[in-house]
């Protein structure tokens, strides 16, 4: 018997004041891992935001599974550059808390956030989400600013987490996606 659906996509078409893209329709259980591509300008953020609330579903329907919850990385994860936050009390304020950090985080933890690099900070804001319980991650662009050993350990990081949960992944990195053996879904215009 195949497990019911974290999250389905039915026939929807997502947009603002005006509709951008779709319909689109997709099935996620726990195990699987979606990758959203395409050109920019398509609708892959826009599709996300019809989870997230950021944008609005003109028709079809976003059907979330029982018990259903998410960790979301945004395509450019908001620094606060006024508060001196160290890298270890932003994952405390996250669920990641209780979870191991992965080895290539470790030696950052004492740092503080507004002093890491775009791919130190990228990686530990994926690792928020990654070390949490939720059971869906999506995750926008999370290869953005990171350098190919970042991406190496993105990599990594996803299969050591995959386990029951899914993931929604946004990205242009091909490389990346062939590394998380992703099913893709090409969102045209």
């Amino acid at each position: 018997m195949t497990a019911a659906p974290l999250l389905s996509y039915r026939d929807v078409v997502a947009g603002y004041a005006a509709p951008v893209v779709g319909p689109v329709s997709f099935d996620l259980r726990a195990g699987d891992v979606l990758a959203l591509v395409g050109p920019n300008g398509c609708g892959k953020s826009t599709l996300i935001g019809a989870l997230t609330g950021a944008s609005r579903v003109h028709a079809g329907a976003v059907v979330r599974g029982e018990g259903l919850s998410i960790a979301y990385q945004r395509q450019r994860p908001v620094r606060e550059t006024d508060v001196p936050l160290r890298a270890d009390e932003l994952l405390r304020l996250t669920s990641a808390s209780d979870a191991e950090p992965p080895e290539s985080l470790r030696p950052l933890l004492k740092t503080r956030v507004d002093r890491l690099s775009g791919g130190q900070f990228q990686l530990l804001s994926v690792w928020a989400c990654l070390g949490g319980e939720a059971s869906l991650v999506v995750l926008d662009e999370p290869t953005n600013n990171m350098d190919p050993s970042a991406v190496r350990a993105l990599t990594g990081l996803l299969h050591a987490t995959r386990g029951d949960r899914a993931l929604l992944v946004v990205t242009h990195d091909a490389r990346f996606l062939e590394g998380v053996s992703a099913r893709i879904l090409e969102v045209a215009r």
